[in-house]
């Protein structure tokens, strides 16, 4: 036998009271009279206070002692083998790297970890589903945990996701709540947007405090010839304007300290340069928000990139291509290479020449603007040259001919004879093989970019063949599902991933916690809203069902009772 509400025992008090009540009687016992006009003023008053007198109804008591304890076992939700249903308690957190502000000692994550502890105790949780919002919700707990290992799990939590829609965190809280009833505690830190519409079932409040803050909000490196240029903007969330010192330090060179004024609200952009190839961090003074104070910024340079020439070219062709490669960054002509270049029956990844029937063409040419390998192509005076048309999908074409197009594998042909043509001598051929070359370094294995922000997604290229898996900030690992070039979702924290290849450090990148909206904690504050309460019969079928059955015996017993009580007492005889 299970107790649902213990406190429902506390029902039972009313036993002794109602004993108490069959034992207190008024002193006067009763009298048979014929009339009462010997009595011109009858004092009605009891001569004395209530006395103990042997019971006289022992089945009325009996009945409604019985009705009171079945009255509690309803109450304590008394079952008979079966456990007591666990209450389920739902809880969404904000995921916003603002959680982390630190005012009067402790951070709005601290002490959301402690309502949440709070909410459990008071709603009597057997199980636990705890709810993370960013820009895909997350599990935190759940669903449906044991509340002891629910609270053990959150003590782990660290909030950083950027500025998000609460929304979908919310929606999920619904669906894993099981009932459109049951009441969904959401725990932020600040005022939530007026665009956000609460379901009604949600009890909102904040944990967070305003205070005032230095942040960064962007930041780039640029390596070349061993030389690092960093950039960086510092932003002052201050209704006041403040200096602050940014300190920069390499591995392998002198420490920079810069010393710049920010206006209220405002930012200031700061430059600085270093002879290394190592990592570089940029530290501000800490502040409430230390996670936008802080930035690891990874060397990237532009790596040599290979690429060569088939000898199935024309002269002409091949010479414009060498002339090209030879003066662009970091390119090398060798074999064998990362960009193979041949003829239009070659296995190269580039194909370039037109076969059959040619046609000049000086427009108009209809190009996907959009495709990174047309990026910024102006075509204006250009004479086409174009034979039949190639496979693939069509990226430029001029009428029914097809100019330019992509296969599935990446394989690019260019139906141009260069003979016949003058494009090699406008603007448009270098940068269209300039665009060839940087997609081709972006597939190659590892992580096309360095730097991240929260939120952004994670592009990378990896190999078949191979095991990859990614390595975060506290050392977990992740395995990366798939090959070729992939986009994974955004990293869920901030710091250093490094991407493993078969075991062993193959790449790096860093994701950087830089959100404006994230960074200005003034806003914070204050915010609470009650969730509408449940109808009763509603509430006591989703949030607490109890057996009826109880309350069925207590009116049967109630019933009876009237019965023998209104039932008529025989006379008594004078003696």
């Amino acid at each position: 036998m299970t107790l649902g509400a213990p406190l429902g025992l506390l029902a039972l008090l009313a036993v002794p009271a109602l004993i108490a009540a069959y034992f207190l009687r008024r002193r006067q016992p009763p009298r048979t009279v014929s009339a009462l006009f010997l009595w011109r003023t009858p004092d009605q008053r009891a001569e004395a206070g209530p006395r103990l007198n042997r019971f006289s109804r022992e089945r009325s008591l009996a009945l409604e002692l019985l009705a009171v304890l079945f009255a509690t076992l309803f109450l304590a939700d008394v079952r008979c083998g079966q456990s007591a249903p666990k209450q389920h308690v739902v809880v969404v957190l904000d995921g916003s790297v603002s959680m982390n502000a630190k005012v009067g000692g402790s951070s709005a994550a601290e002490r959301a970890k402690t309502e949440v502890a709070r909410i459990a105790r008071s709603e009597n949780a057997g199980v636990l589903t705890v709810i993370e919002t960013g820009v895909k919700p997350s599990l935190i707990a759940g669903p449906q945990q044991e509340t002891d290992r629910a609270l053990a799990t959150l003590e782990t939590w660290n909030p950083s996701q950027p500025s998000h829609d609460f929304a979908p965190a919310l929606t999920l809280a619904r669906e894993l709540s099981g009932s459109a009833e049951h009441r969904i505690f959401f725990i932020t830190d600040g005022p939530v947007p007026e665009s956000l519409s609460l379901l009604p079932v949600v009890e909102g409040r904040s944990v967070g405090r305003s205070a005032s803050n230095f942040g960064f909000l962007s930041a780039q490196r640029r390596d070349e010839g061993g030389f690092a240029q960093v950039t960086v903007r510092v932003g002052n969330f201050d209704d006041k304007e403040r200096t602050v010192t940014v300190v920069f330090t390499p591995t392998d060179d002198a420490v920079q300290q810069k010393a710049v004024t920010i206006p209220a609200s405002g930012t200031a952009v700061l430059r600085v340069g270093f002879k290394t190839t190592g990592p570089i961090v940029a530290r501000l003074p800490d502040d409430a928000l230390e996670d936008d104070g802080a930035l690891t910024l990874l060397p990237a340079p532009l790596a040599e990139f290979t690429v060569s020439v088939a000898s199935d070219l024309d002269a002409g062709a091949r010479g414009a291509l060498t002339r090209f490669f030879s003066i662009a960054p970091s390119v090398k002509l060798t074999t064998p290479a990362l960009l193979t270049i041949g003829g239009p029956d070659s296995a190269a990844r580039l194909r370039l020449g037109a076969k059959g029937t040619l046609k000049s063409f000086v427009g108009p040419f209809f190009a996907q603007k959009n495709h990174p390998l047309l990026d910024d192509v102006q075509l204006g005076g250009v004479v086409w040259t174009a034979g039949e048309n190639p496979a693939g999908h069509v990226l430029m074409s001029a009428g029914d001919v097809v100019l330019m197009s992509e296969e599935d594998d990446g394989t690019v042909h260019l139906n141009l004879d260069l003979a016949r043509s003058n494009v090699q001598r406008t603007v448009a051929w270098p940068v269209l093989l300039s665009n060839v070359v940087r997609q081709a370094r972006l597939s190659s294995p590892g992580f096309p970019r360095k730097q991240l922000m929260l939120g952004e997604d994670t592009p990378l290229v990896a190999t078949a063949g191979s095991k990859w898996e990614l390595r975060a900030p506290d050392g977990s690992t992740r395995p990366v599902m798939g090959s070729g070039v992939l986009t994974l979702p955004p990293l869920p924290a901030a710091g250093e991933w490094k991407l493993e290849k078969d075991g062993e450090a193959f790449d790096a990148l860093v994701v950087m916690p830089l959100d404006p909206r994230e960074s200005d904690v003034r806003t914070r504050g204050a915010w609470e809203v009650a969730a509408q309460k449940p109808q009763a019969f509603a509430s006591f079928a989703t949030t607490s069902p109890r057996p009826w059955w109880p309350l069925v015996v207590v009116l049967l017993l109630v019933v009876l009772d009237f019965w023998l009580t209104a039932a008529p007492r025989k006379k008594e005889v004078p003696s």
